[in-house]
């Protein structure tokens, strides 16, 4: 099984919301991103979704976008997006969803040796927009990662314990856990005290990206997977062998 992540997709297939306003690279973005995605990934591939799958405003809105996702090889697993206003409650979310594609909230999920787990996030404290009401959201985000991260690690237990040997936990994020020299966030010492293996996150694009951390600090690999930084296609992270 390879493993693919991609996020920030921003489908629009009910709603009047073009992305190429944004820029000439976003023109026709789906479309790329399906002919990329259909060429590189296999019915029994992974791919990760963290955030910002829809520009519905309802879940009844989404249904297309999320048929789209369903209509792309391997298996498809997602959390919420600072846009995703449509994701209304998790049970409503995953009884709207085709086989193959799964929602994750305040929990994990194992493809063999692998977890996956995750939470939007939130803005780290440096941004010089940061309020009150910032932080108490980002503390309950990183609460709901806690729970995610208590998830996951109660899977890994069972996996290493059933198939006497290590297994892979990754974490998504919608919004960057680290940026630029913020190697201190919250977000980056929770995913560090869990032994997370992987973390992968959106929301920058454009010149933003550059303040994107990517690679490896205090062992978790952290990679930036925003559609337009991977110029539309899945990003490749590993291969897990069987």
């Amino acid at each position: 099984m390879r493993v693919f992540a991609i996020s920030d997709l921003h489908l629009s297939g009910a709603v009047d919301k073009p992305m190429d306003i944004f820029g000439e690279e976003w023109e026709n973005h789906a479309e790329r991103i399906a002919r990329n995605w259909d060429l590189e990934v296999g019915s029994s591939d992974l791919v990760l979704i963290p955030g910002d799958i829809s520009w519905a405003m309802t879940l009844n809105e989404a249904k297309p976008d999320l048929s789209w996702i369903a209509d792309r090889p391997g298996l498809k697993v997602m959390v919420r997006g600072n846009h995703d206003y449509w994701w209304s409650s998790i049970s409503r979310v995953r009884a709207a969803l085709e086989p193959g594609v799964y929602a994750l909230q305040n929990d994990s999920i194992a493809f063999g040796h692998v977890v996956v787990c995750g939470t939007r996030g939130w803005v780290l404290r440096d941004n010089p927009d940061f309020t009150d009401h910032d932080e108490k959201i980002l503390a309950r985000e990183v609460l709901r990662l806690r729970m995610s991260l208590d998830s996951a690690v109660e899977k890994r237990s069972e996996i290493e314990r059933t198939f006497g040997r290590p297994a892979v936990v990754i974490a998504m994020l919608h919004y960057p856990p680290v940026v630029g020299s913020n190697d201190e966030s919250e977000f980056a010492r929770v995913l560090s005290e869990y032994g997370v293996d992987h973390c992968v996150y959106g929301h920058l694009h454009g010149e933003a990206t550059a303040v994107g951390f990517e690679g490896v600090f205090e062992s978790v690999h952290y990679w930036l997977v925003s559609a337009d930084h991977l110029r539309f296609r899945p990003g490749f992270l590993f291969e897990e062998q069987e």
